[in-house]
């Protein structure tokens, strides 16, 4: 092997070694994702809370600490999809938009019907 080539692969194995130990050293970090699941299980355990729906959940039979063992028991992918369904209700109970398309689209089918 000629001194030029034996130095070009001396160099190169030399970088592959301080670019090794410098993987090495490095710490990692590990990416997760953090779970929310505590902060919508509040949420939805909050509205449990207010007065209006713990009426009606009683005038159903079900006492409110039952009701909030029911939600302790949640999945926490059922806990995130009640919690959304949460957010997406308006206040004071009044329809969204796609409520009042539905129901648009559906007074329009029954009068073709009709």
């Amino acid at each position: 092997m000629s001194p030029r080539i034996r130095q070009v692969v001396n160099d190169i194995t030399a970088a592959l070694l301080f670019g090794l130990a410098l993987a090495l050293a490095m710490p990692q970090a590990y990416a997760g994702m953090i779970s929310a699941d505590h902060e919508e299980r509040a949420r939805v355990k909050t509205m449990l809370e207010r007065p209006q729906l713990a009426t009606e959940l009683e005038r159903m039979g079900i006492p409110p600490q039952e009701a909030s063992a029911r939600v302790d028991a949640m999945t926490p992918g059922e806990v995130r999809e009640l919690a959304g369904r949460l957010d997406a209700l308006a206040a004071g109970g009044q329809a969204g938009t796609r409520d009042l398309l539905l129901v648009l689209l559906v007074v329009l089918l029954v009068l073709l019907l009709i």
